[in-house]
């Protein structure tokens, strides 16, 4: 076999390099991505992942499309995830409930999160609390759970549903606290908080996100923040671990996932686009409006980790629990 010429062994690295250069833009040339939400438009979910559409769309050079899947708890939209191609043009929106709570609430998943799944970043913390309705005794949180272990019935509180985050931080705080609550689900959080504002029940679990206005209004009365820290938008209001548990806190949190055998290049562009969007001043203005905490890390590791020590608390919850939402 002859030798190549020096002619030749340019003309093969030139083509190398055009190679790999149309392999880095491959996502950015193949389309536009679709961003599957697995709740309806208007949620918070869906208001979140578009106001990051815009500057992660700036960042990868790539229109982003918002694709609302709403249905059992995520599963539709995570079933459809785990059916596409592994090429960075469809990635989902993902909480909670769709990594940690499905796969032991329900018995027929048809997604496993674990084998389907990448993390890209995580991208939003969900801030919760405990409230009551503006005619209800309770002051503080401290007579609140005071309360709790005196009456000889359970205090009533509501959630947007059975195995919500939410549902599970107020189950969570009951069995730390040790008291007894009696849990009213919902089927959302507006027939919820409805009630409640209504006396029907008393107290309920709730986003900030969901709760500010009426809370400003002086029809709900905050008494504590789920958080590690208070709210700013809350600054008068404690946390749990302040008043009642010292080191305890809960919340929901979001962030996005791809297929699992997504490549490297493609997830790394991802993370560096949600933590480019992150940094956006009307990103973060309009976080601060919702009540939204901006993740310390929105890398995949931090996001794994989260994701890793969910499991470990609430799986066991779940199970001992008996939540089954399916049934």
């Amino acid at each position: 076999m002859s030798r190549p010429t020096r002619r030749q062994l340019l003309a093969a690295g030139i083509a190398m390099s055009a190679l790999s250069v149309l392999g880095s833009k491959a996502m950015a040339d193949d389309g536009p991505v679709r961003w599957i939400i697995g709740y309806p438009p208007g949620g918070a979910t869906d208001t979140i992942a578009r106001l990051l559409s815009g500057p992660v769309s700036s960042k990868i050079g790539q229109t982003v499309i918002v694709d609302n899947r709403p249905g059992a708890g995520s599963s539709i939209a995570a079933v459809a995830l785990a059916k596409s191609r592994p090429d960075g043009l469809t990635v989902m929106a993902v909480d909670n409930g769709t990594l940690v709570i499905n796969p032991v609430a329900y018995s027929n998943l048809q997604y496993d999160p674990e084998k389907d799944f990448r993390p890209v970043g995580l991208y939003a913390e969900v801030n919760i609390l405990l409230a009551v309705g503006k005619d209800q005794p309770f002051k503080t949180v401290a007579e609140f759970i005071e309360q709790a272990k005196a009456a000889s019935n359970p205090i009533a509180y509501a959630s947007p549903g059975i195995g919500s985050p939410l549902h599970l931080a107020m189950e969570r705080l009951a069995r730390d606290a040790g008291v007894k609550l009696e849990h009213v689900p919902y089927k959302g959080m507006a027939p919820a908080l409805t009630d409640v504002l209504a006396g029907v029940v008393p107290s309920i679990v709730i986003d900030y996100t969901t709760a500010k206005e009426v809370i400003r209004s002086g029809e709900l009365r905050p008494l504590a923040v789920f958080s590690k820290s208070r709210l700013e938008p809350l600054a008068d209001i404690p946390t749990f671990g302040e008043q009642v548990l010292p080191g305890f806190s809960a919340g929901a949190w979001q962030g996005m996932v791809v297929p699992h055998d997504t490549p490297d290049e493609i997830v790394n562009r991802l993370t560096e686009a949600l933590a480019f969007a992150l940094k956006d001043e009307t990103v973060k203005n309009r976080y601060g409006d919702l009540g939204l905490g901006i993740p310390a890390s929105s890398d995949p590791q931090a996001f794994s980790k989260r994701w890793q020590d969910d499991k470990a608390i609430f799986q066991p919850l779940i199970r001992d629990l008996g939540i089954k939402l399916d049934q």
